[in-house]
Order: structure tokens, then sequence, then C-alpha cells
């Protein structure tokens, strides 16, 4: 195992900057994840990590090691890619034991070694299978596999569930942080999915237009998050955002609509411009907001009801029981929110 520390990293491709001063540290035997919008960089810093690609500035370290110009050969990590990357005319136990041939182990060791992983991710009974013989999942399965057989100090994986439906997303998702508990191995992990995200880190670093937002533990930045943007990004359905003036004891929508807000969780000045943040898990019906509803969704446990407060769209999370259809009139209350300067986007919690 092996802590990460990149300091300062900076990638430019020709006039492009796509790295701008990144600071990230991953613990020793940690699994982190980096999460972002398509085009934030989070890719480029894990090829980066890998020594697929070499930074314009800054370091990058593997416990007292400087890596920075090191090779891939020579840094010790398993790369899991999105595409399997699996070589179509081996085996699956071939392709098991590839790296560990490579290497000049003996065929002891490497059947011993394939035997052993191959019955920790369920394999056994596909060892001699080709890979165009597999699903998916178990394609994935076999990567991941491969990566493991090698005993790394350091896992990187590429958005490697991409490629797979819903069902085994969730199903692999599993797989890995039931490995990462067995083998404690130091991970480094791509997606712009933020439920892998939070399910799957120890430590999540949210990156956008490449800087690094907010970092810490998944549920310690959903809950409080540093930026409009992290709290836009995380929580499906995504956060409401209503634009409004400090006035009084809250905020002050148009059409005079009123939202009370804690003055002491916040710091405010009177005649701010601020953005309202509201998830719609925490609004619940029975207040004084009035919400014209435009479309319901039922969804058999829970129900989303899309319309509209003072002008601006809102959705509002329901249980299965409450019925609601295009037309109708909520009343609700906002149990929790989040108060954003309108100019910086910043968080205005104290």
């Amino acid at each position: 195992m092996v802590a990460v520390a990149i300091t300062g990293i900076t990638k430019h491709f020709g006039e492009t900057v796509v790295l701008d001063g990144v600071d990230v540290e991953v613990p020793d035997g940690s699994f982190a994840v980096l999460v972002g919008p398509s085009g934030c960089g989070k890719s480029t810093l894990l090829r980066l990590i890998a020594g697929l690609e070499r930074p314009t500035r800054g370091s990058i370290r593997f416990g007292d090691r400087d890596v920075t110009a090191l090779a891939p050969r020579d840094r010790d990590v398993a790369m899991v890619f999105q595409s399997y990357a699996l070589y179509p005319h081996l085996t699956v136990r071939e392709n098991l034991g590839f790296g560990l041939k490579l290497r000049g182990q003996n065929k002891r060791a490497i059947a011993d070694r394939v035997d052993e992983v191959s019955k920790m991710l369920g394999l056994t009974r596909l060892l001699d299978r080709m890979p165009r013989q597999l699903s998916g999942g178990q394609r994935q399965r076999v990567a991941m596999g491969r990566a493991i057989a090698r005993r790394p100090a350091l896992f990187l994986f590429d958005e490697p569930l991409s490629n797979l439906d819903a069902a085994l997303r969730s199903q692999v998702r599993v797989d890995i942080k039931k490995l990462h508990g067995e083998l404690g191995t130091t991970s480094v992990y791509v997606t712009h999915d933020q439920v892998e995200a939070m399910t799957l880190a120890d430590v999540m670093f949210v990156l956008n237009e490449g800087k690094v937002e907010q970092r810490g533990a998944p549920l310690d930045v959903y809950d409080a998050p540093a930026t409009r943007f992290v709290a836009g990004f995380l929580g499906s359905p995504a956060m409401n955002f209503l634009d409004g003036r400090v006035e009084g004891a809250g905020v002050t929508l148009a059409d005079g609509v009123a939202v009370a807000v804690d003055r002491e969780r916040f710091e405010l000045i009177d005649g701010q411009e601020v953005t309202l943040g509201i998830r719609p898990h925490d609004l619940v019906v029975g207040g004084e907001l009035p919400v014209d509803v435009t479309v319901a969704e039922a969804l058999g446990g829970e129900t989303y009801a899309h319309g509209t407060l003072a002008g601006q769209s809102l959705v509002v999370r329901l249980e299965a029981d409450q019925r609601v259809r295009a037309g109708d009139r909520l009343s609700v209350a906002a149990s929790n929110v989040h108060l954003f300067d309108r100019a910086s986007g910043r968080s205005m919690r104290c």
C-alpha cells in the first residue's frame, strides 16, 4: 500500500489548460474517487498518476518516492479501463496470469495466484473461456482480476462501469467495494457518476474546469457543499436553486414569496443577492410555499412533483401514497436550506 500526494499539478495540451494547480492527497489504504462532469480533467489526472502523461508543472509522490518523471512500469500501479482491455486471443486464465508471466514468475506461482484471484472474483468456472464468450460484467471482473493478480501498490480505475447496464453497474460496484475491504490497497477511481462516487469513496474530490472544487468524505461534501456547482452536481434529482434577496428573517423570492432562513447558520447582509438551494427531499407538504405542479413522476416507492415556485422551477419529493397530478397546487415548507452568493457561487454557511 502507498499514500499518494499530488502537489500543484498543472497540465496543458497546447494552449488548453486541462488541470490548473491541482492538489490531491490520498491516504494509505484509502479509496479515493475523482468525480466531475465530462471535460473537467479527472481522467487526465488519473493518467498523470499512472505515468501515461507527464505534467506541465507540479509533482506526484507515492509515499516517500517522487514518481513525477518515472515510466508507468516503474510505478507499481495497475489500471482497470472502461474498455476492459482484455487480450481477445487469450483465455480468462491466460489473461489473469499475463502480467505475472511478463514479470518472469514461474508457472506454479502463476497458477496459484490465478486460482486465488479467480476464487475471489467468482471466475473459476470461466477460466477456460475466451473474452468473447463472457458478458460485460464478467469481462470487467476479469480486468479487475488481472490487476489484482499483480499485487500492485496502487489500483487505478478509469470509469470501469460505464459500459455496463444499470443492474450490472450496481453489482460490480458492490464487488469493487468488497474487494477493497479485503485487499486494503490504495485505490483512485474516476467517474462522472455521483452514485458511484458517494457509495465507493472514503474520500471524494469534486473537479470542475481543471480545479478541485471540494474534497472530503462523501456525506460531508453532500451535506455541506462549498459551492453551487458541487451542490448541483451531487444529488438526484438535483438540488433546486431559487434566486432571491436577503430581507428580514429570510430570503424573498419573486412575487414577494419569503423563505425563512436560520441567520445564525449563514453570513448574510440585508439586500444581498443570493441563490437559495433546497434538495427535493427537504421539501415537505404542509407549509406556506405555493408550488404549481406541471409534471408528476410516479416511480413506485416515491413520486417527484415538478413545478414552479415564484416563477422558478422546483422539484418536490413525495412519498408514494401522496398522489399528485399536473395542475395541482402543493403547499410546502423547506426543512433544510443552503445559501450561495449569487455572484461567486460560494456557500454562505458560517
